[in-house]
């Protein structure tokens, strides 16, 4: 009778895995179906934080970062502070003029370009490492972007990304260096190593539970929020950063349910022929994963 109840329980195990894994097929078609209505190329990555169900779409595909590569170089500044290099409160003088990782020749950002043109009024003044990390991500300043940088190196963001697991994000260089650009050494990501680096971040394990929690709370406060969060209940928060430049309309984040729950969702986009429309069928496949949460 004992071997029976065992056989049993194992079979109905086994026929619960199935019915998910069907209904994850049947949910991965139709998000596939909603992308095709729009003209570019899509990748996506999707982890339920409690169950460990996962969705992915072209996850390993690498994909320009744009602005997505600011939350390495956050996790970056809070490593740097926690192992005593500086304080967040410390003061440092924004410039605009840096180098290029080509040839080392200098080059200055356009305001025209920047999204944070508020920024460009501090050159020449002081302000905090912590103000800069969140002027970088919650607006996405590029100004921002390229101090840090510089203050912390590309090159050490990326060896972090390793450290986390995320083997193919490659953080090379600060924004708008055009002679890099013009070579085709540009920062990338793939929808994986964002879910990977979302997902240690929900856990509260990048850096400490405390730079976690900070890191998570500025995520909170981005004022880019047409993508992911863009279809959402408005009792559903969003920790997340977005990224754009022309044919690309990127998003990656920790959606947080109102019961409790959370899951992390990465979307990528390139060769977008219509940006609207790519930001539009984004904020649906969003909210497909979302309603398929709810029952």
């Amino acid at each position: 009778m004992k071997h029976f109840y065992t056989i049993a329980l194992l079979l109905g195990n086994l026929m619960n895995v199935l019915a998910q894994q069907t209904e994850t097929n049947h949910l991965k078609k139709a998000i596939e179906e909603k992308l095709s209505t729009v003209e570019g190329d899509f990748a996506l990555a999707f982890k339920d934080l409690q169950t460990g169900k996962t969705l992915f779409i072209h996850e390993h595909e690498s994909f320009h970062a744009a602005s997505t590569m600011k939350t390495p170089v956050m996790i970056e500044v809070f490593k740097q502070a926690k192992a005593g290099k500086f304080k967040l409160s410390d003061s440092i003088v924004v410039k605009n003029e840096f180098k290029s990782i080509v040839d080392g020749s200098l080059f200055s950002l356009d305001i025209s370009d920047d999204s944070a043109d508020d920024m460009y009024k501090k050159i020449g003044q002081k302000m905090t490492i912590y103000d800069l990390t969140y002027q970088m991500i919650i607006v996405s300043s590029n100004l921002a972007t390229n101090v840090l940088i510089d203050l912390v190196g590309a090159k050490n963001a990326n060896a972090s990304m390793r450290i986390l697991g995320a083997n193919d994000i490659q953080v090379l260089r600060g924004v708008e260096d055009n002679k890099a650009f013009k070579l085709g050494m540009n920062n990338t990501v793939t929808a994986y190593d964002l879910m990977l680096i979302f997902e240690k971040l929900a856990q509260k394990k990048v850096v400490s539970k405390k730079a976690s929690e900070q890191m998570i709370d500025i995520l909170f406060d981005q004022k880019f929020n047409e993508t992911i969060p863009g279809k959402l209940p408005k009792d559903v928060k969003v920790a997340h950063k977005t990224g754009s430049i022309t044919g690309v309309q990127n998003d990656s984040g920790i959606v947080y349910l109102p019961d409790g729950r959370k899951y992390v969702l990465v979307v990528l986009s390139r060769k977008l022929k219509n940006e609207k429309q790519g930001i539009e069928v984004l904020a649906e496949v969003s909210r497909m994963i979302y309603d398929s949460l709810q029952h």
